[in-house]
């Protein structure tokens, strides 16, 4: 049997506060799972629940607990209910120029990756400016879905330019590290910087099918640019991963004021 949650007799609605009724279940859910007197999937009481032990209607419950789906503190399995969510996968962001293979392999987690397209494209304008060739150069095309101990946690296009390493068109990737395979391919490409531009996206029909979320669920994208010691750009992809289950990690380090200003 699920281990349930249990309400406090202490709680209650302010019928007579200006806050959202909705707005004061969901500070309350909140607080009880970030406390941890609420442990990841320990399953929530019913909407019914809720309603009766609230004088609330289903409405409210449903706001409060869409919102905080959103926001990765829920989880709802279809014909099972709604459950406190798992912590998020934290992922290196600025500080680390590794591979998602390699940085969540080594955090712990099994990675798979399926090949869902690998082709020779021309490059479109936003392709082309990324990686500094002209519009239409041949690209190789590589479309990932990545998943952390079976789970659906990204979905990934890269662009690399053909001439860069000709083999990779017909080279096989699945469950292997792409950063890997460019290092020791034979051509040397050894990444030796980068940089990277974080947005937020709402996942449409196919998105959602892929990373198992709903119509609409928040995407957290991630582009990025590396670069070989020479300068030129190496790869360019564009990352979605769920909103929902990640969380990037940046380190920060206080410069010296001389360092500042060279």
């Amino acid at each position: 049997m699920e281990r349930a949650v249990s309400l406090r007799d202490d709680i209650y609605i302010d019928k007579k506060s200006p806050v959202p009724y909705y707005h004061q279940l969901k500070i309350y859910l909140k607080s009880e799972i970030e406390s941890g007197n609420w442990a990841p999937e320990q399953k929530l009481p019913s909407e019914a629940e809720f309603c009766d032990r609230f004088d609330i209607s289903r409405t409210v419950v449903r706001q409060a607990i869409k919102e905080l789906q959103n926001e990765g503190y829920l989880e709802t399995e279809k014909g099972k209910g709604t459950f406190i969510g798992r912590p998020k996968i934290i992922e290196g962001f600025i500080q680390s120029l590794t591979g998602f293979y390699e940085e969540m392999a080594k955090r712990g987690y099994r990675v798979t990756t399926h090949v869902l397209k690998q082709e020779l494209s021309p490059a479109s304008r936003t392709v082309a400016e990324a990686l500094e060739v002209e519009s239409g150069t041949p690209v190789v095309t590589i479309s990932r879905l990545r998943k952390l101990n079976d789970e659906p946690s990204v979905y990934v296009t890269t662009y690399i330019p053909q001439g860069l390493c000709p083999e990779l068109l017909e080279s096989d990737l699945e469950n292997k590290s792409l950063y890997d395979f460019l290092e020791h391919s034979g051509y040397g490409l050894k990444i030796h910087r980068g940089k990277r531009y974080i947005s937020v996206s709402l996942a449409n029909e196919y998105e959602a099918s892929l990373l198992h979320m709903e119509v609409g669920a928040p995407l957290i994208e991630l582009d990025s640019v590396t670069y070989l010691e020479d300068g030129r750009p190496l790869e360019y992809f564009h990352a979605l991963h769920r909103g929902d289950r990640t969380r990037f990690e940046v380190n920060l380090i206080k410069l010296k004021a001389s360092d500042q200003y060279q």
